[in-house]
């Protein structure tokens, strides 16, 4: 891969203070977006796996909940999933990093490569954004040339009618939403039938070390039907999350957390809605973990499930992955792959495919994220804006939006060479309050547009 030259798909100059802003890779025109909100789901299956895990681990589950939604007998318990060289899921607590080292800072079973050491990234709460400075005039940009469809997609938090601008584009492959509102719904099938619908329940977090999976799952179940079952709404979503960037302790809280989204996967299944588990914050979760989740990816898998992840890194989005401090325009191969961004890479190849459990992928969330720490750049950058100056100055683009759909666009190109990925939806167009930072609305939107043209279907 080379470092400073062209992109023979941007068509982009190559890296200099005067052409810099031309080769922003953007055309400019006026779209803006809808608000989204950063939240995710599980996945699970009650597995003979599970079963051993929970007890490797000196525990067990609270006595299963009978449940009154179940019309067809449970399912059957599965054999334990064959996973040649795959190391023992670790046994007891652990600290949580991000990405995951274990607490004596050797790779479990030898298996997997150990992962750089982060400290625990902090709960993500929204903080007041400072006034932007006085906007730079949007820049005429060299547009991107056509190409391949794009797998870029949308977490949207609230209807934004500019988000049907992008949309209109038919490029937009998946749309990730907490508004559920009928008629948004109806719009966006409407504007772009093919670009598929998660959506998420606003719940607060699951507490892994106290909860009993299957009552957990019976009551998520009761709440979520009154949405996913509704005549006006269920014809428009194509899969259901449930909690949001879930985080076990250990293996019996992951065997617990498997067990709820196998159950609610089940129950949701049995009905015909589909289930989208998983949805893993960053670096997330730790890859010694993956064996205790593995009986919820079967029950996905069985049901015509997804698997969700985040993926976010900082201060390019080229952090911490095989493309770092390789310039501007990297490139990506198939080989590439990261702790942070391209980590679902490790995870199928590493994990799921050996098992034999590959199935379709969701970045249910993905973009530039200053919460991972430590990292170089500003200490206190958030969203995408906080680093704008820190990309100037090192080589990344003097104008910022295109800077940053540059770096989209390279994610992207990294997600059409995995057949299993669906999409990825940016975090976030016109987000909820605290995450304005984030926010791609605006110069974005338009440069994103343009790619998006471009880049759409046949």
């Amino acid at each position: 891969m080379e470092t400073q030259e062209t992109s023979p798909e941007r068509g982009l100059p190559s890296e200099t203070a005067s052409d810099d802003v031309a080769g922003t890779a953007a055309c400019v025109q006026s779209v803006t977006r809808a608000p989204l909100n950063r939240r995710a789901f599980l996945g699970g299956a009650l597995s003979g796996a599970a079963a051993l895990v929970a007890v490797a681990c000196g525990g067990s589950d609270p006595t299963a909940t009978p449940s009154p939604l179940n019309t067809p007998s449970p399912l059957p318990t599965p054999p334990p999933l064959p996973i040649p060289g795959m190391p023992r899921p670790v046994v007891g607590d652990y600290s949580s990093y991000l990405p995951f080292v274990p607490q004596d800072g050797s790779p479990s079973g030898g298996a997997l490569a150990p992962e750089p050491t982060l400290t625990p990234t902090p709960t993500k709460t929204p903080t007041p954004t400072p006034e932007p400075p006085t906007p730079t005039p949007t820049p005429e940009a060299t547009p991107f040339p056509p190409g391949p469809p794009s797998k870029l997609g949308l977490f949207v938090g609230h209807n934004d009618p500019k988000m049907f601008d992008l949309l209109a584009t038919q490029g937009i492959t998946v749309i990730k939403t907490l508004e559920l509102d009928s008629n948004f719904l109806a719009q966006i099938k409407k504007t772009s039938p093919n670009t598929k619908i998660v959506a998420r329940i606003d719940l607060p977090q699951i507490d892994l070390s106290t909860v009993d999976p299957l009552a957990a799952a019976q009551a998520f179940v009761q709440k979520v039907l009154v949405f996913a079952d509704d005549p006006g709404r269920r014809s428009y979503i194509d899969a259901w999350e449930a909690y949001n960037e879930p985080v076990a302790g250990n293996a019996a809280e992951m065997t617990r957390l498997a067990n709820f989204e196998s159950e609610r996967t089940r129950l949701l299944g049995e009905r015909g809605i589909r289930s989208i588990v998983g949805n893993f914050g960053t670096g997330q979760p730790p890859m010694e973990l993956w064996p205790a989740f593995l009986p919820a990816v079967q029950t996905a898998q069985q049901y015509d499930g997804w698997l969700g992840l985040h993926e976010y890194s900082a201060p390019t989005i080229y952090y911490l992955s095989t493309a770092e401090n390789k310039g501007r325009t990297p490139g990506v191969t198939p080989q590439d792959s990261g702790w942070l961004t391209l980590r679902y890479r490790k995870v199928y190849d590493e994990i799921l495919r050996p098992a034999g459990l590959v199935l379709p992928l969701v970045m249910t969330e993905l973009g530039v994220d200053g919460y991972v720490q430590p990292r170089p750049g500003p200490p206190d950058a958030r969203g995408w804006k906080d680093f704008q100056g820190y990309w100037a100055e090192n080589g990344y683009g003097l104008w910022g939006p295109g800077a940053y759909v540059e770096q989209l666009v390279w994610y992207d190109d990294a997600m059409r060479q995995n057949d299993y990925v669906i999409g990825g939806c940016i975090y976030a167009f016109a987000p909820t309050g605290g995450w304005e930072s984030y926010d791609i609305r605006g110069p974005v939107s338009m440069v994103l547009e343009q790619y998006l043209s471009v880049h759409a279907p046949a």
